[in-house]
């Protein structure tokens, strides 16, 4: 089976990156990443990137009059690595419509939530307040839909009478580390696809609420 060819975007510090650098340099992962692109400079996230021998490069969004512009010459650059996944690791840009089609079936994103609950941001916080029992993170592919596509994996976490938001952060992070290597890995295995609107892992549908563990 040929060897995955990965594309990262990023914002920040790329712990979500550094799970992946290991996943594919431990050989779990039948894949490389080939590049990991920020749109904000001197990021910890490049650093770390460069640190794995990755070429690290910089897009930075504000050299753009629009969106538009800017996911125009975003989606040249990815299209320079010939990627066959692209990864949404703490990428805090919104993406146009067109952007998304282009890579519909091969993009992936994290989002700290149990989705469909808690879209957008300040996710914790919201958890906390609401009096949820848990929380979590979940992986999905990417559709025009802003934290909308189809769900594959989710992860729980528990929340503690006295928790902060700080320390269900940091709770929900590490269970993200775990997810979002086993979804890259199920994708360069050719286990995973998106079929219309459907997960299909193994040759079988998931359900809407895509796979717990």
């Amino acid at each position: 089976m040929t060897e995955k060819r990965i594309v990262v975007l990023l914002s920040g510090s790329g712990s979500n990156l550094q799970a992946l650098i290991d996943a594919t340099q431990s050989g779990r992962i039948n894949g490389r990443i080939v590049a990991a692109i920020s749109n904000k400079p001197d990021v910890k996230g490049l650093e770390r990137a460069r640190d794995a021998g990755i070429d690290a490069l910089l897009l930075d969004h504000t050299q753009y009059e629009s969106r538009e512009a800017f996911d125009g010459a975003l989606q040249a650059l990815i299209d320079q690595q010939d990627p066959d996944l692209i990864v949404l690791a703490g990428f805090m840009r919104i993406l146009t419509a067109d952007f998304v089609r282009h890579y519909l079936g091969r993009m992936f994103n994290i989002h700290p939530s149990l989705l469909p609950k808690y879209k957008g941001l300040h996710t914790h916080q919201r958890a906390i307040e609401a009096g949820d029992s848990e929380h979590g993170c979940t992986v999905h592919f990417v559709t025009p839909e802003l934290d909308g596509g189809p769900l594959i994996l989710q992860a729980a976490v528990p929340i503690a009478a006295d928790t902060s938001v700080e320390k269900l952060q940091q709770q929900v992070q590490l269970r993200e580390h775990d997810i979002y290597p086993l979804a890259v890995e199920w994708f360069c295995a050719e286990r995973l696809t998106l079929e219309t609107s459907s997960v299909i892992l193994d040759g079988v549908q998931l359900p809407a609420s895509g796979q717990r563990v």
